[in-house]
């Protein structure tokens, strides 16, 4: 699974951001394995860094699946770090529900007439 990090000039973008990213998402979506193809970060800081504020920091998170639509997925914390472990809670459960709706149900086997006799039972 290939991780990406885009950040604005305002957002730490540096290697060390870029590889905790990549260890978080390993961490939470590597047993996805290959149903996942990429996912991209795109960090943002909603103000400049002489005002802070709380929820000033952006993560969307974006997964190509093989397969299906890409999932993207929003969270607002405090510090980027917040913001990225928020989007990846949300992701992990988008994820889910996505893959779930398409993987294949029980299947159903056509009633026989040995099934009509163990329920008369």
């Amino acid at each position: 699974m290939q991780v990406l990090l885009n950040t604005d000039p305002h957002t730490d973008g540096r290697q060390a951001m870029a590889e905790c990213l990549e260890a978080e998402v390993a961490a939470v979506l590597g047993h996805y394995g290959e149903r996942i193809t990429r996912v991209e970060a795109h960090l943002s800081d909603a103000n400049s860094p002489a005002k802070a504020n709380t929820d000033e920091s952006h993560c969307t998170l974006e997964a190509r699946l093989v397969g299906l639509d890409p999932v993207v997925v929003k969270d607002r914390a405090g510090s980027a770090h917040q913001a990225i472990h928020g989007a990846l809670g949300k992701l992990e459960r988008a994820l889910t529900s996505t893959i779930g709706k398409h993987e294949p149900r029980h299947k159903s086997r056509p009633r026989t007439d040995s099934d009509l006799d163990e329920t008369a039972v």
